[in-house]
């Protein structure tokens, strides 16, 4: 197959470790940056926060469970598992480059990572821990006070500081030089005929009208099933559970499809098991066309170029709980 033609202008992309390649080409989806880091103590706090399992009711969940580093950002389950061995209503988005989406959740009902990081905690279905309860756990903890204390310059802790640092940690989770990454800056050989042939079938079929950008999704809320109504496995209706407009009804955020191969199974109820059923499912329901096989086969071999690389997390060692630091639920 004939290579594309660039299209793209020559800018200039500072970097962390070096500048990016000058020829970026003209595409509906854009390369990601390295992260930047603003606050480097408010950054490793929130991660020591991110693997807290203290600050859930049980003592064994963190937002790591749910949102496992190691495996995507996620937790490769349908639904996520939470309290008492309770099961969500829907599956847990990626947190990897959570950072680039216009809101958060689902259905868009928290406007940042910081309004975002406080609903699990309290969640009765996730960690259901109450926020003041939270509070006092970490206050009770000598090594927690002392760090908020040089981060923040506060003896008393409070729920927005955790809810803030666990943004700031967040947000550089973010995976840069996927290998769509390298071709879009000009690397030819980055990309094989069949990942360029099912990137070409991406863009001429449509779904870059809702998957673009750096995170090539996360920008705008759509209706699940526009073509053919969506039998869904899951109660959630969208965002018109936050806007009380019925016409937002099965309305979604648009996932991102960054690291796509590693965050099954898909959708907002986790009812497509694979990657090619989830193309066969959007193909038909959103856009009207049946691919065939062939068809599938290429656009997944572009999605599979769309996994950058992971940031490497050293394990944070959190502070020992002191006499006076509630036990957890099981063990009251």
């Amino acid at each position: 197959m004939t290579k594309m033609k660039v299209l793209g202008v020559a800018v200039g992309l500072a970097v962390a470790g070096g500048a990016w390649a000058a020829a970026v080409r003209d595409e509906p989806i854009t390369p990601i940056e390295a992260a930047k880091v603003a606050d480097a103590g408010k950054v490793e706090l929130g991660k020591k926060l991110w693997f807290e399992p203290r600050l859930s009711m049980s003592g064994i969940i963190s937002c790591n469970t749910c949102h496992n580093l190691s495996m995507g950002g996620t937790d490769n389950l349908k639904t996520s598992i939470g309290h008492g061995w309770k099961a969500g209503p829907v599956n847990s988005p990626t947190v990897f480059n959570s950072s680039l989406a216009i809101a958060q959740f689902w259905d868009g009902r928290a406007a940042d990572l910081k309004a975002q990081a406080g609903g699990p905690i309290q969640a009765d279905v996730e960690m259901n821990m109450p926020h003041t309860l939270a509070v006092g756990i970490l206050q009770s903890i000598p090594g927690y006070v002392a760090e908020f204390k040089a981060v923040y310059g506060k003896d008393k802790i409070d729920i927005d500081m955790i809810t803030d640092s666990i943004a700031e940690f967040e947000k550089t989770l973010v995976t840069p030089n996927a290998r769509f990454d390298k071709w879009l800056m000009g690397d030819d050989k980055a990309l094989s005929d069949k990942e360029l042939a099912g990137y070409t079938l991406f863009k001429e079929s449509g779904c870059v009208a809702c998957h673009n950008g750096p995170a090539a999704g996360g920008t705008s809320f759509q209706r699940m099933g526009v073509v053919e109504p969506y039998k869904s496995t899951s109660p959630a209706e969208g965002r018109s559970a936050v806007t009380g407009v019925d016409a937002d009804r099965f309305n979604f955020k648009v996932p991102t499809l960054r690291n796509v191969e590693l965050t099954y199974p898909y959708f907002h109820d986790g009812q497509a098991r694979t990657l090619e059923e989830a193309v066969d499912i959007m193909g038909r329901l959103q856009l009207g066309r049946t691919y065939s096989q062939d068809e599938i086969g290429s656009i997944v071999a572009f999605l599979k170029t769309l996994t950058g690389e992971l940031p490497q997390i050293a394990m944070p060692i959190l502070p020992p709980s002191s006499n006076d630091t509630p036990n957890p639920e099981p063990f009251k």
